[in-house]
C-alpha cells in the first residue's frame, strides 16, 4: 500500500514547521526545565532515563571498501552551536524518500550511552548533488536544507548524535540509516573543557569517493589539499572497519570512551569543537583544558589561544597522541560561512634533528615549518616513525599520578601506546618523563614514545599521555569497538588507566 503525499508546503517551509512543532513538543516536556548551573549539571543530566535504540542498525554503503551512503546520508551547517541558536540539517536520499530525524546527546546515562532528545518526521527527502572536486581538490556540498533545529534552552552542552532513517513506501521494504553530528557548546566555568578533535575527523574523512587530505595523487603528505565541514562524514576506515561510525566522524572511538567515562562519575564537563577555540577566553572560562584521541590539525589561532591558557594558569591534559601537529588554517566556504574549510599548510616545530633524514621521506622540502613548537604545549611532540604500537611502562611510580595504581619501575599496561604518539620530550623546567618505551611501526621498526608531566608557570598541571589510545584504557560504551592497527591493540579498560586519569582529573580541581 503506497502512502499517502506530504504536505504541499516548500519544503524549507515544511523543515521548518517541523521543527517548531518538535520544539513546542519539547517545551512541554518534563525535561525541558533549563539546565542546572554549576558542578552538578552533568549528574543531574545523567540521572535522565537514557536511550534503548540509538545506534544504527541497517546501513549500505554504495560499493564494497565504499565510504558513503547515497540511500540516505547529511551534515550540519555548523561544527557547534548554542542553545538558542539554529543548527541546518542537510539530508540527500537516493532514491528520494521519506526520512526522520532522532537527535541523541551523547553520555553515560545508566550505561545506554545517550538520551534521546528530539524526534521529526517523516520528512520529504530528496537526492542532493554531489559536487566535483574544485580548486585544492576540495569538495563542498552545497545542499538545501531539510532540517531547521532551534537548539532548546535546557540542551546541556554534548556531542550530539543525529540518526538519519528512511521510510520505505511500501510495508516489507528496508530502511537504511546514518548519522549525522554536532556539539552543542555553552559559555558557563565548568571544571573541564572537552575539546573535540573533529578538523581530524574532517581531514581523514574520505566522501564521497576517496577524498580526504591523505588521498592527493601527489602523495599521502602532499601540501596545498583542503577539506570542507559542508559534506556528510564517510565511514572511519583507517584502523577499523566499522559500519557504526557512517556519519558521526571519529566522535565514537576516540572521543565517546572519555566523554561516557567523565559523565558516569559526575565530572563537571563542557563541550566544544576545535572550531571554539581560537581564542584563549573560551578555554580559560575552565579549569583544564582536555586534548582528546587523534587531535592532529590545528589552526594557528588554537595553538596560541591554549598556549596563551597555560600562560595563564589553565590545567592542559593531553589525553591523545599526535597532537598539534598539522598546520590547517580555517577558512569560509566558498559561500562566505566561516570556519567551513580546512587546508593543510605545513607543520608545527616539528622533528628533532636527528630524525630529519627519516623525515625526508615523509615530508619533502615543499613542507612549510611553523614556528611554533608543539612540545612547547604538550610537553613533547611527533617524532617519525609516526606509526606503531608497544606497551605504556611506568618508569616514575612515586609519582602522584600513579597513587593507588600499584605499578612499579617497569609495570605495563598492555597495547596501550598506538599508532600514534608522543616522543621527543621538551626542555622545560620541571618536566619529568613518568612513563616512556617503544613504539614498533610494521611489527619491526622501533621508536620511542615518552610520556611526560611539567608544572605550568602559575603551578598549573600540564600531562601528555603520550598516545591516542589513551581513552580506550577507560571504558568502552555501547556502540564503541577498540582499535588496531601496525600489528597492536589496546585491550580496552583498564583499572590503573582508570585511576591515573582520576588523580590527574581530581589533582586539576586542587583535590
Amino acid at each position: 500500500m503506497s502512502t499517502p503525499n506530504p504536505s504541499p508546503l516548500s519544503r524549507r517551509d515544511f523543515a521548518k514547521a517541523a521543527a517548531a512543532g518538535a520544539g513546542l513538543l519539547a517545551a512541554h516536556s518534563p525535561a525541558a526545565a533549563a539546565p542546572p548551573k554549576g558542578p552538578n549539571a552533568v549528574a543531574l543530566e545523567n540521572a535522565k532515563p537514557g536511550a534503548l535504540d540509538w545506534q544504527l542498525t541497517r546501513v549500505r554503503l554504495d560499493k564494497p571498501a565504499g565510504h558513503r551512503s547515497p540511500a540516505i546520508e547529511g551534515y550540519c551547517s555548523r561544527q557547534s552551536v548554542r542553545a538558542g541558536e539554529s543548527l541546518d540539517i542537510m539530508v540527500s536520499t537516493d532514491p528520494a524518500t521519506r526520512f526522520t530525524v532522532e537527535v541523541f546527546r551523547m553520555g553515560y546515562y545508566g550505561g545506554r550511552g545517550a538520551r534521546q532528545m528530539f524526534a521529526a518526521g517523516p520528512l520529504p527527502g530528496i537526492k542532493q548533488p554531489v559536487p566535483a572536486a574544485g580548486e585544492l581538490r576540495l569538495r563542498e556540498c552545497q545542499w538545501e536544507a531539510s532540517l531547521t533545529l532551534k537548539i532548546p534552552s535546557d540542551w546541556l552542552s554534548g556531542v550530539y548524535l543525529g540518526r538519519l532513517t528512511t521510510v520505505p513506501d511500501h510495508a516489507g521494504e528496508p530502511y537504511w540509516q546514518s548519522y549525522v553530528v554536532f556539539i552543542v557548546r555553552d559559555e558557563r566555568k565548568a571544571d573541564f573543557l572537552f575539546q573535540c578533535s573533529d578538523n581530524t575527523w574532517q581531514a581523514y574523512n574520505k566522501w564521497p569517493e576517496n577524498d580526504s587530505l591523505y588521498t592527493d595523487p601527489r602523495g599521502a603528505h602532499a601540501r596545498g589539499v583542503a577539506v570542507s565541514f559542508d559534506r556528510p562524514y564517510g565511514k572511519y576506515s583507517q584502523i577499523y572497519e566499522h559500519p557504526l561510525s557512517l556519519g558521526s566522524g571519529e566522535f565514537l572511538l576516540w572521543e565517546f570512551p572519555l566523554a561516557y567515562w567523565m559523565e558516569q562519575h559526575g565530572y563537571d564537563v563542557t563541550y566544544c569543537s576545535n572550531s571554539d577555540c581560537l581564542k584563549s577566553a573560551p578555554i580559560s572560562r575552565c579549569k583544564t583544558f582536555l586534548s582528546v584521541g587523534h587531535d592532529e590539525y590545528w589552526d594557528t589561532r588554537q595553538y596560541d589561544a591554549v598556549q596563551k591558557a597555560i600562560a595563564g594558569g589553565t590545567h592542559a591534559l593531553w589525553l591523545c597522541g599526535n597532537s598539534v601537529f598539522g598546520v590547517t588554517p580555517f577558512s569560509a566556504s566558498t559561500r562566505g560561512t566561516p570556519l567551513r574549510t580546512l587546508t593543510r599548510k605545513g607543520i608545527y616545530g616539528g622533528l628533532t634533528d636527528t630524525e630529519i633524514a627519516d623525515a625526508v621521506s615523509v615530508f619533502t622540502k615543499e613542507w612549510q615549518r611553523d614556528r611554533r613548537n608543539e612540545a612547547d604545549i604538550i610537553g613533547a611532540r611527533s617524532i617519525v616513525p609516526f606509526n606503531g604500537g608497544g606497551d605504556w611502562i611506568c618508569t616514575k611510580p612515586g609519582h602522584w599520578i600513579f597513587e593507588g595504581t600499584g605499578m612499579k619501575k617497569g609495570d605495563a599496561v598492555r597495547g596501550l601506546v598506538g599508532w600514534e604518539h608522543h616522543g621527543a620530550p621538551a626542555k622545560i623546567p620541571g618536566l619529568e618523563v613518568v612513563a616512556e618505551g617503544t613504539v614498533w611501526r610494521g611489527g619491526v621498526t622501533p621508536a620511542r614514545w615518552t610520556a611526560t608531566i611539567y608544572p605550568g608557570p602559575k603551578g598549573n598541571v600540564v600531562f601528555n599521555a603520550a598516545t591516542i589510545w589513551w581513552t580506550q584504557g577507560l571504558s568502552s560504551p555501547p556502540g564503541h569497538i577498540l582499535p588496531w592497527s601496525h600489528w597492536s591493540r589496546p585491550h580496552g579498560p583498564d583499572e590503573r588507566v582508570q585511576r591515573i586519569t582520576h588523580n590527574l582529573l581530581r589533582r586539576t580541581l586542587g583535590h
